[in-house]
């Protein structure tokens, strides 16, 4: 039993203090995790809803898995249940790619500006593929972990980051090889 096993026993036993630890301790990966599969301006519900699943089950957290990776699970089902539910009404911070090139060429670029780019480059992503590369690229995990909180084998946790860097590229890169080589007739 690693550490925040031991909190998370302690929570369950009641303790606010251990309550308070754990969310301290995991709750920057859960939040990040909420931002990417659903979008920065729900992530603090969605972070908040996460908690509130795991709080409520945690008596039941049979180690099967690392505590981190079980939490993951359950925010990755929260992003899921939200995004089914306002599918329809979908937010695109950048509309098409003229604004994202204007975005990514302008000099004086804030940060919420390249936030908002790379937030729509990763909306963009097909999201089993954003899901994989949020996971291990955003927040470290090993294809493994992914795997395990994707619910899926490892080998589709590399096929889908491999093929979301690709799509990225492509994304970041596709007026300038338009533009070059030979012409099409």
């Amino acid at each position: 039993m690693d550490e925040l096993e031991r909190v998370a026993a302690a929570a369950v036993d009641g303790d606010p203090l251990a309550a308070a630890t754990l969310v301290r301790a995991t709750q920057s990966d859960v939040w990040r995790l909420c931002a990417a599969l659903g979008d920065r301006d729900s992530a603090d519900d969605l972070t908040q809803e996460t908690y509130a699943r795991a709080f409520a089950s945690l008596h039941r957290f049979e180690g099967r898995s690392s505590l981190r990776t079980w939490l993951l699970a359950i925010a990755r089902r929260v992003c899921a249940d939200a995004v089914r539910s306002r599918r329809r009404r979908r937010l695109t911070l950048v509309r098409d790619d003229a604004d994202l090139e204007t975005l990514t060429r302008a000099d004086d670029a804030d940060r919420v500006g390249e936030g908002a780019a790379v937030t729509d480059l990763l909306g963009r992503l097909d999201p089993d593929r954003r899901e994989a590369f949020a996971l291990t690229q955003l927040l470290g995990l090993s294809y493994a972990e992914a795997a395990e909180v994707a619910g899926c084998p490892v080998g589709t946790i590399r096929s889908r980051v491999a093929r979301a860097r690709a799509d990225l590229v492509e994304a970041l890169g596709g007026d300038a090889r338009e533009g070059s080589g030979t012409a099409r007739g």
